[in-house]
């Protein structure tokens, strides 16, 4: 049986091996620990502190969850995280469990770094409104486009329809056909 998540938020953590040396918050429910001394728990939050980077995450993760590997939810919020780099946050063979990831409130610009989650095959909700990619244009079909599975995005509903439109999305674009009248008669030419 797991116990509530590992709450190391607003701790005032700015890189991630400096969350060794902090206590987790406790809440209403008392947190679970093994006979190691490592919570028993599926979740871990490091949301609201000043972590510009994910690299290091896994050693946090294996100091705290008595197993790791079965780490479900990651919340990332509201921190400095300028790009998503899945090889720094874990191995991919280790975030098999991830289902839910919650990284709004960064600073995220690449849109493209959404596409390095699709090695995450149960990765069913995430956050990523309050980023800069949220500007792009087309942001919500790429994401939903990048990773099928999505059910939730930025706490909202991934509806069929949006799926759809996904798949539209994502095809390469060919440049308009214009037609043009000669000689010769109607030629069409892509621009």
């Amino acid at each position: 049986m797991y116990g509530p998540p590992v709450d190391l938020s607003y701790k005032d953590i700015s890189s991630l091996s400096g969350a060794l040396f902090k206590v987790p918050r406790t809440g209403i429910r008392p947190l679970k620990t093994n006979s190691e001394n490592k919570y028993l728990s599926r979740s871990l939050r490091l949301n609201n502190n000043s972590i510009t980077e994910v690299s290091g995450l896994h050693y946090i993760v294996n100091h705290f969850l008595a197993e790791p590997l079965n780490l479900g939810w990651l919340d990332l919020s509201f921190n400095k995280i300028t790009c998503i780099d899945p090889m720094r946050l874990f191995t991919f063979s280790s975030l098999r469990e991830l289902r839910v990831l919650y990284f709004h409130g960064n600073s995220i610009w690449n849109l493209s770094d959404v596409d390095k989650l699709g090695a995450l095959p149960l990765l069913h909700t995430i956050t990523l409104h309050g980023n800069a990619i949220e500007k792009d244009k087309g942001y919500r079909y790429h994401v939903i486009s990048a990773l099928p599975q999505l059910k939730s995005m930025d706490f909202s509903a991934v509806t069929n329809e949006e799926r759809v439109l996904a798949k539209v999305w994502q095809r390469p674009r060919l440049p308009p056909v214009v037609q043009c009248e000669g000689s010769m008669g109607v030629t069409s030419i892509r621009t």
